[in-house]
């Protein structure tokens, strides 16, 4: 648990902890304000919907902590975490997320998330997670924590290179689950909110990194590896 607020200065609360929620449900946001309103050396700052919201409202306030969903319209989570520590350099940012897979997770902290926990824990997990932060530590959900370094111990022993030779990237993935579905670049940029060139630019790169010269290759592939 987040330690209580501190008196000082003549018995005047210490200043408070201030978090911005960052989740494009609106139930989820809810939930995690009940869960943080019950500590007193924590602050709502904002709530926004999807990453540039975010990014306009980190220009107008410095909060201490972002939480921050993968998965949100607009600029994604992972995407996002970059833009804002280019807006507010010192912001911590803690991923909370429904995303069990370790790539995500991989992808997270590679990117400068300081927390990766699953939503599942929130209700238990929240207050360490921010704790743990706080105090300059990365924190995982602990389910995630021991999974990935089994993983990491073999790869450190050659017996498990996945994630050092995964070829896409988690957006590429998503656009060639779509192809291979038969979506449209349109109707795939309309499903990402992204614009019909960028997702030209990473139909093209994800063929350049496979070598693949032609569609019916890239869903062949898509088959063979289980994206759909």
């Amino acid at each position: 648990m987040v330690p209580p607020p501190k008196s000082g200065n003549g018995g005047r609360m210490a200043k408070r902890y201030r978090v911005i929620l960052a989740d494009d449900h609106v139930l989820v946001r809810r939930g995690l304000t009940r869960i943080l309103q019950e500590n007193q050396n924590l602050e709502i700052s904002g709530e926004v919907g999807d990453g540039l919201e975010l990014l306009s409202l980190l220009n107008k306030m410095k909060p201490d902590m972002v939480i921050l969903d993968v998965s949100m319209p607009n600029l994604r989570g992972i995407e996002a975490i970059p833009e804002i520590h280019r807006v507010q350099p010192d912001v911590k940012v803690l991923i909370l997320t429904m995303h069990k897979e370790e790539e995500y997770l991989y992808q997270a902290i590679s990117a400068g998330a300081d927390g990766y926990l699953l939503k599942e824990d929130a209700e238990k997990e929240l207050f360490l997670a921010i704790e743990n932060i706080r105090n300059g530590r990365v924190y995982i959900s602990p389910s995630l924590a021991d999974q990935s370094m089994q993983n990491w111990v073999r790869m450190r022993r050659g017996e498990d290179t996945t994630y050092d030779t995964q070829p896409l990237t988690i957006r590429q993935r998503e656009i060639l689950k779509l192809i291979a579905e038969g979506k449209s670049n349109k109707e795939i940029g309309d499903l990402l909110c992204i614009s019909v060139r960028t997702v030209e630019r990473h139909r093209a790169n994800m063929m350049s990194k496979l070598n693949i010269k032609k569609t019916a290759e890239l869903v062949q592939y898509a088959l063979r590896n289980h994206y759909i």
